[in-house]
C-alpha cells in the first residue's frame, strides 16, 4: 500500500472518530455527518494527481481541528437552559466585559479614498459637471 493511501485511510478514519466524539447523542448530526465525510471521500476517489491528494489530506486534518476545537454541543435542559458540552481541545477565549459607554471611533478613511461609501461623494461631484 503506498503511503499516500495511507495517509488518506488515516485522515478518513480520523474525521470519522472526530464525529463520533463530537455529535455523541445527536444521532441527526451522527448521520449528516457520517454522508457528508463519505460524499467527500468518494467524489475525490478517482483523484491520481499526488499534489490534489496532499493538498486534500491537508484539508481534511484542517476540518478535523476545526470541528475539535469550535465546535460546542447544547442541549435544551428546560425553557431558557441550555447544557453545553465543552471538550477539552475546544479553544477558549478571554471574556471581556461589554462597556456600554464605550466611544467606538468611525474607521479612518485611506489616502485617496473617497468620502461617503462606495464613493458616492466622487461620483455625485462628477455628475454635477
Amino acid at each position: 500500500m503506498s503511503q499516500i493511501r495511507r495517509e488518506v485511510i488515516k485522515a478518513f478514519r480520523r474525521l470519522h472518530r472526530t464525529r463520533q466524539y463530537i455529535f455523541a447523542g445527536d444521532d441527526h448530526a451522527l448521520e449528516a455527518g457520517r454522508k457528508e465525510i463519505n460524499a467527500h471521500f468518494k467524489k475525490n476517489m478517482q483523484e491520481t494527481n499526488a499534489d490534489n491528494i496532499k493538498k486534500m489530506i491537508q484539508l481534511a486534518w484542517d476540518v478535523d481541528k476545526e470541528l475539535r476545537t469550535n465546535v460546542i454541543q447544547a442541549k435544551k435542559k428546560e425553557e431558557g437552559v441550555y447544557e453545553l458540552r465543552i471538550t477539552p481541545e475546544t479553544t477558549r477565549l478571554d471574556n471581556i466585559v461589554f462597556n456600554p459607554d464605550a466611544v467606538i471611533e468611525p474607521p479612518r478613511r485611506r489616502k485617496g479614498q473617497a468620502s461617503g461609501c462606495c464613493g458616492e461623494a466622487n461620483k455625485d461631484a462628477g455628475e454635477q459637471k
